[in-house]
């Protein structure tokens, strides 16, 4: 599952110089509706849930004060909100596709483009969608279906792909194999 979701991670920067990634936007209407996934939670051997809204963002933002920090700082500015629901199962086959689709639904047509797809028929299906208003990115979306596992990732208001690396094990937003480019030495 890493290797794949790294694989759509390094994809996604390429597909934001061609959207002519300019981020600025209020990003309210990036929030999708996955609280109507809370009855997985019944299902799971493990759940995580996160729920940090534009006041939350900003308390929260507060609590990085020290130097080392200031890359959290800087990737917190202007986010309005990180939601995750992630469900772990036992076994195959405790959601449906119907679940899935419940939250790609939401991402068809309108403002929201598909950016990385990667499909596997044994592992995982990553789908990865930015909302977009022009050249204006107001959100970020993650769905990861595994055959155990279910995730929603859902960042909302302008997101630079840069500093999320920033964010990740942070506030319950995995490792999302976005890996910066190292400048090349010169021999």
């Amino acid at each position: 599952m890493k290797t794949l979701f790294r694989l759509a991670f390094k994809l996604a920067p390429v597909a934001l110089v061609f959207a002519g990634a300019v981020i600025t936007a209020n990003g309210q209407g990036a929030k999708l509706q996955i609280d109507q996934l809370d009855f997985l939670a019944n299902r799971a051997s493990e759940t995580v849930e996160v729920r940090l809204d534009e006041h939350l963002m900003q308390t929260t933002a507060k609590l990085f004060s020290d130097r080392d920090d200031a890359e959290i700082r800087d990737a917190l500015k202007g986010v309005k909100g990180i939601y995750v629901k992630s469900f772990t199962f036992a076994k195959e086959g405790e959601y449906s596709p119907a679940e899935v689709d419940s939250v790609l639904s939401q991402l068809r047509g309108g403002a929201w483009s598909k950016i990385v797809s990667v499909r596997s028929k044994k592992d995982v299906n990553v789908e990865v969608y930015l909302m977009m208003q022009g050249d204006q990115i107001e959100g970020l979306a993650v769905i990861s279906a595994e055959p155990k596992e279910f995730t929603v990732v859902n960042i909302v208001g302008p997101i630079n792909l840069e500093k999320l690396t920033k964010l990740e094990g942070q506030f319950g937003v995995p490792d999302l194999g976005i890996e910066q480019a190292k400048p090349k030495k010169n021999q």
